[in-house]
């Protein structure tokens, strides 16, 4: 099965990018009109962020999300043929700042959020710096795509780390300087060691891993975000979040990445994966001690 279906992905992705791109519109008009796919989730979440907009400027983003998700789609098929060359030429970033923090002799974090196109991006900063690239990831539950994704991922030199499996695989990499990327906007699996803070106004729980693995070597942290001059064309930009975790209080890393990233969707909100449940979790009192930032809801007691 898993020759069949690569063999398919790859004469697909010989297609040139404007015929790739008629047979994501069709997806979408048929997922997005006649399917539905998680529409209620997708409307319920901009209904969160955005309250203040009326329901027609909603549809408007959700519609303009829906067709950055199948072109998603389509371009992560297209790495099943497409050259280095290809994709320098699509994926731009100020990758010089990346330069000052290598000589520093530290390896560092790269905290980004769902933001397309994630699986591009990771291919061109492999060639625009001297840190080894590690990915953390969550593999699919399909063990056909879940074989070509990581062979897709791992082409250019990258490694990538399953987030169930990271602790051990990190030792391999102690000695090397890395650049180890996370995707920080992951739903929280255990509540209890999450950090909570207001997120678009909302309780929020935030996984703490990334900021404790920070404060622990005390790396230097940078946050990311991706915008879409045009289709099929991105720009990543990298700011220095903070050189020196260590120096900071416990929960302050976190919350300012929460506030990078309302920032960075309010600006863009197609941009954002509106269609997975960010706040499938509800606020519990017993988390108080984890609340980071002001306004704890209800009158809970920080401890």
């Amino acid at each position: 099965m898993y020759y069949v279906v690569y063999g398919f992905f790859y004469l697909l992705s010989l297609l040139p990018m404007r015929i790739l791109y008629i047979l994501s519109d069709g997806v979408y008009g048929v997922v997005y009109y006649v399917m539905g796919y998680r529409k209620k989730v997708t409307m319920n979440n901009l209904e969160t962020a955005f309250p203040e907009k009326s329901n027609a400027e909603r549809v408007k983003i959700a519609k303009a999300f829906y067709h950055n998700l199948f072109d998603s789609f389509i371009e992560t098929i297209k790495l099943v043929s497409a050259s280095r060359r290809f994709l320098e030429k699509r994926i731009t970033a100020n990758w010089e700042v990346l330069d000052p923090l290598f000589k520093t002799g530290k390896s560092c974090q790269l905290h980004l959020g769902h933001t397309f196109n994630w699986e591009w991006g990771h291919h061109v900063l492999a060639s625009h710096t001297k840190y080894q690239v590690l990915v953390v990831y969550m593999p699919l539950s399909n063990a056909v795509l879940e074989k070509i994704m990581y062979q897709l991922r791992v082409r250019h030199g990258n490694k990538f780390i399953a987030a169930g499996n990271m602790k051990q695989s990190m030792e391999t990499f102690k000695n090397t300087q890395y650049l180890l990327g996370l995707v920080a906007d992951q739903s929280p699996g255990n509540l209890n060691n999450a950090y909570w803070m207001n997120f678009f106004g909302r309780p929020t729980g935030f996984v703490s891993g990334p900021e404790k693995g920070a404060r622990a070597g005390n790396l230097p942290v940078l946050f990311t975000y991706i915008v879409k001059p045009k289709r099929g064309y991105y720009h990543a930009f990298l700011e220095v979040a903070c050189e020196d975790p260590g120096a900071l209080e416990e929960g302050e890393l976190t919350l300012r990445y929460a506030r990078f990233m309302e920032k960075v969707i309010r600006a863009n909100p197609e941009m954002w994966l509106w269609s997975h449940r960010r706040w499938k979790h509800s606020w519990n009192e017993a988390y108080a001690k984890n609340w980071i930032g002001e306004d704890l809801p209800g009158n809970a007691k920080q401890v």
